[in-house]
């Protein structure tokens, strides 16, 4: 009775098939699998985190936009006749022009919060584009209160009745285009968009495995 051959003494016919494009084992099994899904949760926690106090960090810029928008925005004049106060220019644009001031700081503020977030984190995340959209139009909103608070007063009515005909003063800020709001979260989303997709890491390409050579091992005929 003879001993049964080992793989290696196998005749060539019997031995065991190999694909070259098989996957490499998993390395993260039983210990190893538990600490890597660990490892997954703390880096999303801080991915988390990031992107919350940069929507914070954004929202406060608001206060920056509101007394910019404040300070360079057109005065809409008023008059004082018969205890009511009138357009002292009633063909006027600068209500227009208020928006459109509130507009552009908006865009220039987009530009800016995405070129700085893009070079604080080159590689970007979900979070931290939410951050980054949330925190901006937070900031929007900031600004637009916060500028309104700081311009002039807002009871028109009675500030009229309190002065006598002739008297002017500066209408209150007010953002008639609510639409204005956007331009900062617009902007700073394309901005964003373009550096990423321009300067942003790449992801490396798949490594291909070689075709086999020959021998019972690939597809080819044994070797001698």
């Amino acid at each position: 009775m003879t001993a049964p051959l080992t793989p290696h003494e196998q005749p060539p016919h019997e031995q065991p098939g190999h694909n070259p494009w098989q996957y490499p084992p998993a390395s993260g099994g039983g210990k190893g699998g538990r600490k890597s899904g660990a490892d997954d949760d703390t880096d999303l926690a801080g991915e988390l985190w990031q992107a919350f106090l940069l929507m914070v960090g954004v929202a406060a810029l608001g206060l920056l936009l509101g007394f910019l928008w404040e300070q360079f925005a057109p005065r809409v004049p008023l008059v004082v006749r018969g205890g009511d106060a009138w357009l002292k220019e009633s063909e006027s644009e600068d209500a227009i022009s208020i928006d459109g001031t509130f507009a552009l700081l908006g865009l220039a503020f987009g530009v800016v919060t995405a070129a700085a977030v893009f070079l604080w984190r080159r590689r970007g995340g979900l979070p931290l584009v939410l951050g980054l959209a949330l925190g901006s139009l937070i900031g929007a909103v900031v600004a637009w209160r916060f500028g309104i608070w700081l311009g002039p007063p807002g009871n028109v009515e009675q500030r009229a009745r309190e002065m006598s005909d002739g008297s002017g003063f500066d209408a209150p800020l007010e953002l008639k285009a609510k639409g204005a709001l956007l331009a900062w979260p617009g902007a700073a989303m394309a901005v964003h968009l373009v550096l990423t997709g321009l300067f942003g890491p790449r992801d490396p390409e798949p490594q291909t495995l070689p075709p086999p050579t020959g021998g019972w091992g690939g597809w080819g005929s044994p070797t001698s």
